[in-house]
């Protein structure tokens, strides 16, 4: 766990070490997830850096997972995007795991959109919808937030109402009816994995009101508010975990679904990015 000084000199390295590479400011973060990094081919005037030469960065330890930070334009809009992400499940603490949203607050963002790979839950979706995320239901009993908290990060007791921006869903909304995509909404449940879910627990998942499961959004989700940013989320629906009609799931076919649905995901990020 680090302290208040420990923490700060930790984000200033990382920045400095992107500003000597890159005096872009950025103003929207994405962070991309499970089989969605070709988003990042959307970025226009790319600067790249590797997240190995980030001090203080992690590294990926997840196939389809890039690590690399890029800044540039993507729908007329400053944008530093995640080309991959970091898990509890990888042996990272909630701190380091969310150490790149504060790096993006201080690089100049105001918005974060967060994109993942998911279990549905809920019997009216199906593998390859996209959903919103709509709130979270944080089921780890970890919280990137535990320890000394430094108010000029943000208070000591954040509240986490309407932690998706409700302005954002709306807007989401608007660009997949647009776009006549289906847009699902959904309350997001966050477990540590890295094994999938029995039968019981899907079925106690969906009794405490969530309709996807992952492994991942959360402890950026609480870093952001925060810090003050606002929230837009969305899941790739990978796979159902219905327990009447559960199938065998391998880590092959939840890529092959995120691909699949990928580019429907990036139509409405890309036309969000640029009505925000």
């Amino acid at each position: 766990m680090l302290n208040h000084s420990t923490l700060k000199q930790r984000i200033q390295e990382s920045v400095q070490a992107i500003r000597s590479r890159t005096a872009f400011k950025p103003q929207i973060g994405i962070i991309l997830g499970t089989g969605l990094g070709r988003l990042a081919e959307k970025v226009e005037t790319a600067v790249t850096i590797p997240y190995a030469t980030i001090p203080h960065f992690p590294i990926p330890t997840v196939e389809s997972h890039g690590g690399r930070l890029i800044l540039g334009m993507m729908s007329g809009k400053p944008v530093v995007v995640m080309q991959g992400r970091f898990h509890y499940y990888e042996g990272y603490e909630p701190q380091e795991i969310t150490h790149p949203v504060r790096v993006m607050k201080e690089l100049g963002i105001d918005t974060l959109i967060l994109s993942n790979a998911a279990g549905g839950l809920n019997p009216e979706f199906k593998a390859g919808d996209i959903a919103v995320i709509t709130d979270h239901i944080n089921l780890t009993g970890q919280n990137p937030l535990r320890g000394p908290n430094d108010e000029t990060l943000g208070p000591r007791f954040p509240d986490m109402f309407q932690c998706y921006d409700p302005q954002l869903i709306k807007l989401a909304e608007a660009v997949a009816a647009d776009q006549n995509l289906i847009l699902r909404h959904g309350v997001y449940a966050w477990v540590t994995g890295p094994n999938l879910e029995t039968a019981a627990e899907y079925r106690y998942l969906r009794i405490i009101g969530a309709d996807l499961v992952g492994m991942s959004t959360v402890p950026e989700t609480i870093v952001a508010r925060h810090a003050g940013l606002r929230v837009l989320g969305f899941s790739v629906i990978t796979d159902m975990g219905i327990p009447e009609q559960l199938q065998p799931v391998d880590l092959a076919t939840v890529l092959r679904v995120a691909n699949e649905a990928e580019p429907k995901l990036t139509a409405i990020v890309l036309e969000v990015v640029k009505r925000i």
